[in-house]
């Protein structure tokens, strides 16, 4: 069974503790789906297209988007705020050590193709560049493929395969062992249900950034999804009205990992990145120099 290690292992975190109310929910409330708070909000996303042209136009080969953005957002907001990168399980409160990021990639963009499972763990060092390069890599990789070619993808599909009545037991046991944290590697390795945020871009598929439910399995307690670009018009500091470039963005959290003013305040240094496009050329261990007062 899988080892707590979170120098190394980015599915796990150490123990802390939680305050009076946190750990007494814990037990309240055991299951995350009871715990979901959802938040919505717009970014406007001018000034971070407009360098992102410039980038991709050097870096023609792997191309940055929108959603490698909000991706490295998330990564230096998870590197700044550890509570945002908590979970509960087994009724204890754990924060990893590790960022980790996690989306579904569709293998073709037809009804019935297959998907495949992507786990991002970035490096201090890293800048977007060095995430989307990494991001292309993958997704190039995958779409060389119609169906699963090995890892968690092929694990799921013979498990899958199982008898109805056997797969209940299976199953079963399953849930039992990875609530009180005890979960084979086997079955965790690659899992996005176990990253610190499980994201999706239902923009390149034109649609919106909809409510998406947390998972009582694994470790996941945030849920982000991005929707279609637009324009609008945009009342200004100054007072005047500008047509930008918007897109929407939703997210679930588990509410006992953190209190809303905690959640609050890493919203606002998301939207502080979009609105400081320099700071995605800057490797994710600098501070961003949001002030928080």
């Amino acid at each position: 069974m899988a080892k707590r290690d979170s120098k190394t292992d980015w599915r796990y975190g150490r123990r802390v503790k939680a305050p009076g109310l946190q750990s007494i929910m814990g037990y309240i409330l055991p299951h995350r789906t009871d715990c979901e708070v959802y938040l919505h909000d717009t970014l406007d996303i001018t000034d971070v297209m407009a360098f992102l042209d410039e980038r991709n136009a050097s870096h023609p080969e792997f191309k940055s988007t929108i959603f490698h953005a909000l991706l490295f957002s998330i990564a230096r907001m998870l590197k700044e705020r550890p509570k945002m990168n908590r979970y509960i399980q087994g009724y204890v409160m754990y924060e990893r050590d590790l960022v980790s990021l996690s989306f579904v990639v569709k293998r073709q963009f037809q009804d019935n193709a297959e998907e495949a499972l992507m786990v991002l763990v970035p490096k201090d060092t890293d800048t977007i560049t060095d995430m989307s390069r990494t991001i292309h890599e993958f997704v190039t990789k995958t779409r060389k493929s119609e169906h699963a070619t090995g890892g968690i993808d092929e694990i799921i599909d013979k498990i899958a395969a199982l008898p109805r009545p056997i797969l209940s037991v299976f199953l079963g046991f399953i849930r039992h062992i990875d609530f009180w944290g005890h979960n084979f590697s086997v079955l965790t390795d690659g899992d996005p249900n176990y990253s610190s945020v499980l994201a999706s871009n239902l923009g390149s598929i034109g649609g919106p950034s909809v409510y998406h439910h947390l998972n009582n399995y694994g470790t996941n307690s945030i849920m982000v999804t991005l929707g279609t670009i637009y324009e609008d018009e945009v009342r200004m500091p100054d007072g005047t009205k500008q047509l930008r470039k918007l897109v929407d963005i939703g997210a679930t959290l588990d509410e006992r990992i953190a209190d809303g003013f905690y959640f609050i305040r890493s919203l606002k240094l998301v939207k502080y990145m979009f609105s400081h496009p320099e700071l995605f050329e800057t490797p994710l261990s600098e501070p961003s120099g949001f002030d928080y007062k």
